[in-house]
């Protein structure tokens, strides 16, 4: 018992530490009088994304894209094979599959039954076979290898969608065109109030239209993290959260959460 209130007790301290942030304590005084019922309209005032944006930056300060690649081709295949998969999984894979597949040209011109049974275990083996394939044998023909730096050109692979190259872009190669959308992004932006959106497209306009574009690369990611470690999708731990005054989602777990009360 001494020890879990001694546990309990670290991580209020931790989490009333990082809240202590000048910045963060600034922007939210600044955004006080949100009223208590949802409005029509998402809360984007600029005072309200900037404490949102200085909360995440104090807990994911180094947030990084957490698929292994060493250069903006892996980070392509991997990318592909995401889809309806974990990133550990995808990892697991690439581990061995780079070891065999090192150039563009291996993927182009490899033998699709073995390719498909060595990327099995992410799913939908078949399709994501054809489209890497594919991907491949586009820039083999097209762009002499090399992974386009354009969002324009990167879309005309096989099974490369807006996501995937912006995934691309922003982590392989540094380039702000975009911002990234999974379930992650989906659900958190809907729940921080930024958006009222379901479909990705449409998240993303609203999401670039209130970040700056400097931030566009790195918010993806720390939502994906906080998504990940903090806002979980079935409980999310709301007493580990340094945003949570700054969230409006009905569905917060006050009863494990001594910082908070629900609103009437």
């Amino acid at each position: 018992m001494k020890k879990s209130a001694k546990n309990h007790k670290q991580k209020t301290k931790t989490a009333k530490n990082i809240a202590k942030s000048t910045k963060i304590k600034a922007a939210k005084m600044a955004v006080a009088g949100r009223p208590k019922t949802t409005s029509a309209k998402p809360d984007v005032r600029p005072a309200r994304v900037a404490a949102i944006l200085a909360g995440l930056d104090a807990a994911y300060p180094d947030a990084v894209c957490e698929l292994t690649h060493a250069n903006p081709f892996q980070l392509l295949i991997s990318t592909i094979l995401s889809a309806q998969c974990t990133d550990v999984r995808v990892n697991q894979v690439t581990a061995e599959l780079h070891k065999k597949y090192k150039k563009p040209e291996d993927f182009a011109y490899a033998t699709p039954s073995e390719l498909e049974q060595e990327i099995r275990p992410t799913g939908f083996f078949r399709n994501k076979t054809k489209s890497i394939m594919g991907a491949s044998k586009a820039l083999v023909e097209q762009f002499g290898g090399v992974v386009p730096r354009t969002m324009e050109e990167i879309l005309t692979l096989p099974g490369v969608a807006r996501k995937t190259g912006n995934v691309v872009l922003g982590s392989g190669y540094g380039i702000a065109v975009g911002v990234v959308v999974d379930t992650h992004v989906i659900r958190l932006s809907n729940r921080l109030d930024l958006t009222h959106h379901t479909e990705p497209k449409k998240i993303e306009e609203d999401l670039m239209h209130i970040l700056p574009q400097t931030k566009w690369i790195q918010f993806s990611h720390q939502l994906i993290w906080h998504g990940r470690r903090v806002c979980v999708a079935r409980k999310p731990r709301c007493v580990d959260c340094n945003i949570e005054s700054l969230c409006y989602a009905k569905d917060k777990t006050w009863w494990s959460s001594p910082k908070s009360a629900p609103r009437k």
